[in-house]
């Protein structure tokens, strides 16, 4: 009988965990909350029945499950590490922001809508919004930097203007009034450096 070690043991759960995460946001996406059940995401990920109760017994449980892993799998979407460095100017920050959205827009549609699901349902949730929120708060901080980098008098206020401008245009074109008009790296460059041009004056 082979002997398992402790780290494999580990990796086995986590992929496992990530299996069914993985899951459940494709059912998010693609039949919405009502469509998630721990049998659905048994069924979706291939694995025999019970096997999402073992990873997250509670449906609060395998939201949280979800919520995280789409933090993982949307920071590399956003590809944080390729934003600029701190006081690289405007021109390189809305270079880095336009690649963050446009990824959102076309490798991350799915992940788009199954974050919509996912935060409406936290309005819902006390306990989930708590969980949601503290998820989001690594862009942001990171975002606030670059801001107060780049002259930001008030680095907050600018930076939920900044993100509710790029949410507002990803709600629009991937489940809005204008999802059948995808904007280009270009388009979505061009706005955000009005916008940022607006908020910093130069």
């Amino acid at each position: 009988m082979p002997v398992r070690t402790p780290g494999a043991a580990h990796a086995t759960h986590a992929s496992r965990a990530d299996r069914v995460a993985d899951a459940a946001l494709a059912l998010l996406a693609e039949r919405g909350m009502r469509g998630l059940t721990h049998r659905a995401v048994d069924e979706a990920a291939g694995l025999p029945l019970g096997s999402t109760s073992n990873v997250a017994r509670t449906r609060q449980a395998l939201l949280e499950l979800a919520v995280r892993r789409h933090a993982e799998r949307e920071a590399r979407v956003l590809s944080l590490a390729e934003m600029p460095r701190p006081g690289a100017g405007l021109d390189a920050l809305a270079d880095g922001l336009a690649l963050a959205v446009h990824r959102s827009l076309t490798q991350g549609r799915a992940l788009l809508i199954a974050r919509y699901e996912l935060a409406l349902e936290a309005t819902r949730r006390p306990e989930l919004r708590a969980f949601y929120d503290r998820t989001g708060a690594v862009f942001k901080e990171q975002l606030a930097a670059l801001l107060t980098a780049a002259g930001s008098p008030d680095p907050a206020r600018h930076v939920l203007s900044l993100v509710a401008w790029a949410d507002g245009l990803m709600f629009s074109c991937a489940a809005g009034s204008f999802g059948a008009e995808e904007p280009g790296l270009a388009e979505i460059r061009t706005g955000l450096r009005e916008l940022l041009t607006g908020l910093l004056g130069r």
